[in-house]
């Protein structure tokens, strides 16, 4: 393992796209990954990610968290806000106001040292999903990170 590496962390992978946020499917938490033990003999483990895509992965998942959903578990401030939007219509104050959730969750991420952007626009395809793009520096203070993350709104409508 790298210093880089464990700069990072490890952690199990959860999601199987780190670019889109959009690959968490009930029920099917955990990846796992065909390992050969020995030439010939292989099995089934459960898939790790270290480094940045750790780290990409845990931004994704703060942000589908409910903020202060782990306060119970010593993590008073974890998560976000996101989920108070659901039902809102698809507006610019509603967008805007994801762009302040979003901005709050990645000021409680440690590994994230400077927010380059966050954009939040309507998607033109379904009324319904809003597209939040991240633009961010790591704490290792080289490595650039793009993000996009699709949140519904769920039965919100476009306006203008």
């Amino acid at each position: 393992m790298t210093e880089r590496d464990k700069l990072f962390g490890t952690d199990l992978r959860l999601l199987r796209d780190l670019e889109r946020g959009s690959s968490r499917d009930e029920g099917h938490d955990l990846s796992t990954v065909r390992v050969e033990r020995r030439p010939g003999q292989f099995f089934s483990d459960l898939e790790t990610l270290s480094g940045v895509d750790n780290l990409k992965q845990a931004l994704l998942l703060r942000f589908i968290t409910p903020a202060g959903e782990l306060a119970s578990l010593g993590h008073p401030t974890y998560g976000c806000r996101l989920h108070e939007l659901i039902g809102q219509l698809n507006t610019q104050t509603t967008r805007n106001r994801a762009k302040l959730y979003v901005l709050q969750a990645l000021d409680e991420e440690p590994r994230v040292k400077q927010v380059l952007g966050v954009e939040v626009t309507p998607n033109p395809k379904r009324r319904e999903q809003i597209d939040i793009r991240v633009r961010l520096i790591a704490i290792d203070g080289q490595t650039p990170l793009n993000l996009v993350f699709p949140f519904f709104l769920e039965g919100g409508l476009t306006r203008a």
